[in-house]
């Protein structure tokens, strides 16, 4: 199996704040809602953003937030099919990670000084 962020899962990834993590699925998140006309684009930003999910859950200094990044990654599964069961958009999750994205910049400029 390729994989689409191959320098991240040799180990970069688990180099990030879980809030740069979060910034980064965010991305991908908003990549899904911008590829929505495009079925192949789309298609490639969902798989992104799924691998960047099972990256995090993946990095054991989260393990006592796994449950609720597992949630995170099913209601985008279910905003990516378009069930209502949880009544969350893609939009929805667009805002909350741009908290992450603005934190990180922050984080980073922190660090600057």
């Amino acid at each position: 199996m390729s994989l689409f962020h191959e320098s991240l899962a040799e180990g970069r990834w688990f180099t990030l704040s879980l809030t740069e993590q979060l910034a980064n699925i965010g991305s991908e998140v908003h990549r899904v809602i911008r590829a929505r006309k495009d079925q192949s684009r789309f298609d490639h930003a969902v798989a992104r953003a799924l691998e960047l999910f099972t990256l995090t859950l993946s990095d054991n200094r989260w393990r006592f937030r796994r449950k609720e990044l597992a949630r995170a990654k099913e209601l985008f599964c279910a905003a990516v099919q378009g069930s209502q069961e949880y009544y969350t958009s893609l939009e929805d999750l667009d805002k909350y990670f741009f908290h992450f994205a603005l934190a990180a910049r922050n984080q980073r400029y922190t660090q600057r000084e």
